[in-house]
């Protein structure tokens, strides 16, 4: 059993760790460009294993002419796929968006449902891709754990999990309540340019002398 003592001095580092963050960024967004709630639901669909840079160089040309589930209906998955041609799986994700895009409109009137459970019944929406929607779009906080997220959250000693649940639960669980709308950004950017996967910049961290795994990592 952890002794009282070292909870609160946990609670004390961790809290530590997102006043960092917030100071740092107060209101850390996406990285992939949408401009509503559909083309967001879109973008994070096709971004799954892809980089937000190949899918925002992919969605610029195709919102321009297919923006709304109807408009994405009429485009077809053939020519929709040739507009994403350059995204990994894009013949899988090709189908997958334009049968969610069928759904919003017979199921939803053509809106982007604001619950997990409606999100995740979509075609090619998972929890994670349902979280980064839900708390993006202010819905409802949600830690999407992704490879980043992963990484950072063990790194920091926020969690130990082995599975993306388990090491979610506990991220929802540690995270200073008014931080959950914003952690996953926080955590996600900072995997992507500082607690890099191979030789992470440990001398550009603003919470290093927080992280348990400092000096672990040979030239960092």
């Amino acid at each position: 059993m952890v002794k009282p003592a070292s909870k609160a001095k946990t609670k004390a580092r961790v809290t530590a760790i997102f006043d960092r963050f917030a100071a740092a960024a107060p209101d850390p967004r996406t990285e992939l460009v949408y401009s509503s709630p559909y083309t967001l639901l879109v973008a994070v669909v096709l971004s799954a294993q892809a980089t937000d840079v190949s899918v925002n160089k992919a969605v610029g040309p195709l919102f321009a002419v297919a923006d709304t589930p109807e408009k994405m209906i009429e485009l077809g998955e053939a020519a929709l796929a040739r507009h994403i041609a350059s995204i990994g799986l894009f013949n899988t994700k090709a189908r997958n968006v334009i049968a969610l895009s069928k759904l919003l409109v017979e199921r939803h009137g053509g809106e982007v449902p604001h619950t997990r459970e409606a999100l995740e019944a979509l075609p090619g929406v998972g929890r994670k891709t349902a979280g980064v929607v839900l708390n993006e779009l202010g819905i409802a906080p949600a830690i999407a754990v992704d490879t980043h997220v992963f990484r950072v959250a063990r790194r920091l000693g926020l969690s130990a999990g082995a599975t993306p649940d388990k090491l979610e639960a506990d991220l929802m669980a540690m995270t200073p309540k008014d931080r959950l709308t914003r952690a996953h950004h926080w955590l996600i950017l900072h995997g992507r340019y500082v607690c890099l996967a191979r030789k992470p910049r440990c001398g550009a961290c603003l919470v290093a002398d927080l992280c348990p795994s400092r000096g672990l990592f040979a030239g960092a």
